[in-house]
């Protein structure tokens, strides 16, 4: 890790659309299912103590709901080349792709999270403050301080979600939705007072653009829908910035070049599309832009080293 912080303060974590491809596999129904969880609503939406939900090490790149959690214990949290050391209650938001990696550091992991798919939000998220959120913002940053007031607020529209979860009134889903968005403006609140104040160079404004931009393309959905941008020129065109600026610009933030970060990319959503779809091959690639699914074997296997069908057979 290049970016290594000792944060202190009492941070909220939220976890976007996240369903893993190169560490621990976990989808909401995967979840719901080994803890015996059933029906609809709860499905949509729940909420938890951390307790026992969490005390080992997870290494995640996406999964398939989102997730919000109040950390009081000691913990570690990296993403990308970013490393933060949580050493007292602390709170952080992560955009839905952003590869992810949590370690408990102190036994005791008191807290909360609730977990929901998208839908739950809706109509909700077409609200001119939630769309500013760094919930639905690819690029935001992650981390947040609340004071001893906020984390008290906070914690106590967890115990209000728990306690209305348990309870048999018809409209709790709706209440439920109600309490999430109060966390999301808790956020919008205090983000000026804790976003870092240093400012981004050139460089890393057209960097984080990019990202931001590529972020958007993701995920793929639905069979019928392609990828717009699938190269650093179109990515420089949707930025207007010439491509030799944008490629200098990524490489001297990432040392990486523009093309290997859309590659890696590309081969992230064909991953997760095969293993949580039963799409046809050549379906997937189409979906990712490749004029035949001949340039999207051949693509696969150079990246992977196996073709995608045996991929998606491993899965199984």
């Amino acid at each position: 890790m290049r970016g290594v912080e000792k944060i202190q303060g009492t941070f909220l974590f939220f976890d976007l659309f996240s369903f893993d491809i190169m560490g621990k596999q976990e989808t909401i129904a995967a979840f719901y299912d080994s803890r015996g969880i059933i029906g609809e609503g709860a499905r949509l939406f729940n909420v938890f103590e951390n307790g026992g939900h969490c005390t080992v090490p997870h290494i995640y790149n996406r999964r398939d709901y989102y997730k919000v959690s109040l950390l009081q214990g000691q913990s570690r949290l990296s993403w990308h080349d970013q490393e933060i050391l949580i050493d007292r209650p602390a709170l952080v938001f992560f955009n839905p792709h952003t590869p992810f990696g949590w370690e408990p550091v102190s036994a005791e992991q008191p807290g909360f999270f609730c977990m929901f798919q998208k839908t739950f939000l809706q109509p909700a998220e077409r609200s001119e403050s939630i769309r500013q959120a760094p919930l639905f913002k690819a690029g935001s940053s992650p981390v947040f301080f609340l004071d001893p007031a906020q984390e008290q607020r906070v914690s106590g529209i967890f115990q209000q979600m728990l306690e209305e979860m348990r309870s048999d009134y018809l409209y709790k889903y709706e209440l439920l939705r109600n309490y999430l968005q109060l966390l999301i403006h808790e956020a919008l609140k205090i983000k000026p007072h804790t976003i870092s104040i240093r400012q981004q160079n050139a460089a890393e404004r057209i960097t984080a653009g990019f990202f931001e931009r590529m972020e958007r393309e993701f995920p793929i959905d639905a069979p019928g829908r392609q990828l717009e941008l699938r190269s650093a020129g179109d990515y420089a065109k949707a930025l207007a910035v010439h491509v030799n600026h944008l490629n200098h610009a990524v490489r001297e933030v990432t040392g990486k070049p523009t093309t290997m970060h859309i590659a890696e990319r590309i081969l992230t959503e064909a991953k997760a599309l095969l293993r949580h779809t039963d799409w046809p091959v050549a379906t997937i690639a189409h979906s990712l832009g490749f004029e035949s699914p001949n340039y999207f074997y051949n693509f696969f296997k150079k990246q992977t080293g196996q073709p995608p069908g045996q991929v998606r057979m491993s899965i199984l």
